[in-house]
Parts: structure tokens; C-alpha cells; sequence
């Protein structure tokens, strides 16, 4: 899959409060924009991004993103 389809899309992106929570958690991250930080992440130009299934996996600086590609939640993020 062509990753500029998840580019494109990237002002849908978004989360639940419970994504919000685990993502804060996961990524040991002290503030509340946790959306915009995954966004500025998966914009990185060294991010690596590739669809696997129905997700969006977004890899940079050790980190992992997950993405629906239906819905554009991020459903995790974690430290790699």
C-alpha cells in the first residue's frame, strides 16, 4: 500500500480517551496532545510507514504507531 494515503488523510487522524490514556502511558508521555505528537511523528520524513491487514504501522525514534486505515484512530503506540 501507498503510505501517502495515510499523508493525505492525516487531519482525520484521531483517538478515544482511552487511546489518549494508553498512549500517554506506553510512550511515558507527560502532555495531552498525544494526537498531534503521533501526527508529528508519522509526518517525519524518516518515519517508516507500511499497512499491514487493516492498520497503519508508523515506525521512528523507537517508536510504533498504530493506525486503523478504515477509521484513522490511533489504536497504540508503543516504545520498540
Amino acid at each position: 500500500m501507498n503510505k501517502d494515503i495515510l499523508l493525505l488523510n492525516i487531519d482525520k487522524i484521531h483517538t478515544t480517551k482511552m487511546g489518549v490514556d494508553r498512549i500517554k502511558r506506553n510512550l511515558k508521555l507527560d502532555r495531552d496532545d498525544v494526537v498531534e505528537y503521533c501526527k508529528d511523528k508519522i509526518m517525519n520524513k524518516d518515519c517508516y510507514i507500511y499497512k499491514q491487514g487493516k492498520n497503519w504501522y508508523c515506525e521512528v525514534d523507537n517508536i510504533k504507531i498504530t493506525v486503523n486505515s478504515y477509521s484513522y484512530t490511533i489504536i497504540t503506540a508503543h516504545m520498540i
